[in-house]
């Protein structure tokens, strides 16, 4: 067990925690967002940041490591001080440098070493991160090179100094499980999801969930996961529910620096907004116009101060979901304002068993809100339990009433399907769902019936259904007999 890190609340995939970071004396709640700060153009001050919620921050030893002036400052001063920030500091090692330039002059021992000597809680050996769409071949050559500086970063000596232990693999689902599950078998400490970056810049979010979930598979359950790179509060929900536990943001200083204003369902332009949609205080305190018309340094201040409120208000919003239980409303909320989001939710979705595994069995309530509620994890549970469910005899499965002329008769409640009347008063049975109901929550009711009707070869079938949708009843197996009580009662 990683006892740097306990989980307190489960939903799905989606976790809060709590990560111990020993060597600031701190511990941190998770999902946790940590802005980035480039030491040479700071937008806001890192003394600040805890104004906004941030407990951690991440910056660029091999920036520090390579100025000479910020080096010395370091050095004598130590990060928290020269940064002003109490809070916990992870570093980076170069590894952004060598994707970017192809070549850095460090080494794992030594940039270790030199995070260590600066004070940071949280460093970062060398690794490589191969980008997405690189061969296979390529992957795999460059895997091993960062699993032999894995291996040789546990031999450094840094005292309470967590070490991060990427997991790498380009967009190969294989090699990131394999990845992770060597990362996992090390000493080290948390876990980030490397060479990520380009998807996120690319709104590849559909591969950000397959490469996320591949690592999850190979990682254990106590494994805090850090997702490189996922700055955009508009998929925060989407980060968490996959499994990540901490992100980190240079989008809040980015965006501002190009007069770009962040919401969570993407991002305007300053010239384009006649009104502030947020309710901030930057926003509640100045119009667009106002903030159009300051000096570049001043706007681009505010407008950062903006982006980091946005940006830790849905942090907040996501975790209250994972409390309540119902982060997947939450996801599929923020999915639907954008197409590429919408992708990742699906890839997500595809997935529904991975999710399932950790998913708590009971929560407050279920809201059927778009056809992806068809594939929840709570859907593929219960379809797992008709599986194990024995009735007998000549069974009625009806939306409506009974007749006493079968031995038993069942709900029917799509997406879900059948299920004993008995826990119609049990979760997610007590699910609130659309009076009209779209063709997939029908077509997953379907397999709810072919499900129970495969496990009980003997028993015979009624399904008494209101009106479904021929895709639907074509799932219903052949010898079911089927009823439109909407029909009838026409």
């Amino acid at each position: 067990m990683r006892e740097v890190f306990e989980v307190t609340a489960q939903d799905g995939a989606a976790r809060i925690g709590e990560l111990a970071v020993p060597r600031a004396g701190v511990t941190v709640e998770t999902p946790t967002l940590m802005p980035v700060v480039n030491p040479n153009l700071i937008t806001v001050e890192p003394s600040r940041f805890p104004e906004f919620g941030a407990e951690m921050l991440i910056t660029n030893s091999y920036i520090i490591n390579n100025d000479a002036e910020l080096h010395e400052r370091a050095l004598d001063e130590g990060l928290h001080e020269m940064l002003g920030f109490d809070g916990a500091i992870m570093t980076d090692s170069g590894s952004f440098q060598l994707a970017e330039y192809g070549e850095i002059d460090t080494t794992t021992e030594e940039i270790l070493q030199f995070q260590y000597d600066v004070g940071s809680d949280v460093g970062t050996p060398v690794d490589i991160p191969t980008p997405p769409d690189a061969s296979r071949e390529q992957a795999e050559e460059e895997l091993a090179t960062t699993q032999e500086r894995l291996e040789l970063a546990e031999t450094v000596d840094v005292g309470e100094m967590l070490v991060n232990a990427p997991v790498q693999g380009a967009t190969f689902p294989d090699l990131r499980e394999e990845a992770a599950r060597h990362a996992y078998g090390t000493d080290l400490d948390l876990f980030p999801v490397g060479a990520v970056v380009p998807m996120m810049n690319q709104y590849r979010y559909d591969d950000v969930a397959e490469t996320v979930l591949a690592a999850k598979r190979g990682l254990g359950r106590d494994a805090p996961v850090h997702l490189f790179g996922a700055g955009h509060p508009m998929m925060f929900a989407l980060a968490a529910a996959l499994g990540c536990d901490l992100l980190d943001s240079a989008a809040y200083a980015i965006y501002a620096r190009d007069d770009r204003y962040l919401t969570v369902h993407g991002t305007e332009h300053l010239e384009d907004l006649h009104y502030f949609p947020c309710e901030c205080p930057v926003c509640t305190d100045h119009t667009p116009d106002e903030v159009e018309r300051l000096g570049d340094a001043a706007r681009e201040e505010l407008l950062a101060e903006h982006n980091l409120h946005v940006s830790f208000g849905e942090l907040r919003r996501v975790k209250q979901a994972i409390k309540s239980g119902n982060l997947m409303e939450l996801v599929e909320a923020r999915a639907h304002a954008h197409p590429r989001t919408l992708d990742g939710l699906r890839a997500l979705l595809d997935h529904s068993e991975q999710l399932e595994e950790t998913d708590p069995a009971s929560k407050d309530a279920f809201f059927y809100t778009s056809a992806e509620s068809a594939r929840r994890p709570e859907v593929v549970r219960h379809h797992r339990r008709l599986e194990r469910l024995s009735p007998e005899g000549d069974v009625l499965l009806t939306e409506g009433s009974g007749n006493d002329r079968f031995d038993e008769w069942w709900n029917v409640l799509p997406p879900f399907g059948p299920f004993p009347r008995s826990l119609s008063t049990t979760y997610p049975l007590t699910a609130e769902t659309p009076d009209r109901m779209d063709r997939a929550g029908y077509e997953a009711a379907a397999d709810g019936v072919a499900a129970l009707a495969d496990a009980n070869p003997e028993t015979e079938f009624t399904l008494a259904h209101r009106g479904w949708p021929a895709s639907a009843l074509d799932r219903v197996p052949a010898r079911v007999d089927t009823v439109d009580i909407a029909a009838d009662a026409e």
